[in-house]
């Protein structure tokens, strides 16, 4: 399956922004990731294949909503109260499973491009 992120770009903070992922074909598990300058791929959110599952990280649960449209192969990332530091490269990725989202970037079998975020203050 081939990924394609968009919806990245320039904010202010306390603004929101809509990533999104899509899919070449349907997918299972979809994770949310993001690498800041310097910094290593972190975990954002991960959604299982029909939506029941969510999992956020603690940085931005109550911030951030994943959802997906299985309809359009695409999975979403709405982000809400944009912080600096929530400035990075995000990436969605998905597996091939049926078990429950992981949280970690091994867990995912192939990977978008990337779309970068920048949050200013």
């Amino acid at each position: 399956v081939q990924l394609q992120a968009s919806g990245g770009g320039l904010v202010r903070d306390g603004n929101s922004l809509t990533l999104s992922c899509a899919a070449s074909e349907g997918t299972l598990n979809v994770g949310w990731f993001r690498q800041a300058p310097g910094k290593e791929r972190e975990f954002v959110a991960s959604i299982n294949w029909n939506g029941a599952v969510t999992y956020y990280s603690d940085s931005v649960r109550g911030r951030f909503t994943i959802a997906r449209d299985n309809a359009k192969n695409t999975v979403y990332l709405e982000m809400s109260s944009l912080k600096t530091e929530d400035t990075a490269v995000y990436y969605c990725a998905s597996d091939k499973s049926y078990r429950l989202p992981r949280t970690y970037a091994t867990a995912y079998d192939s990977w978008g491009q990337g779309t970068l975020v920048t949050v200013s203050s």
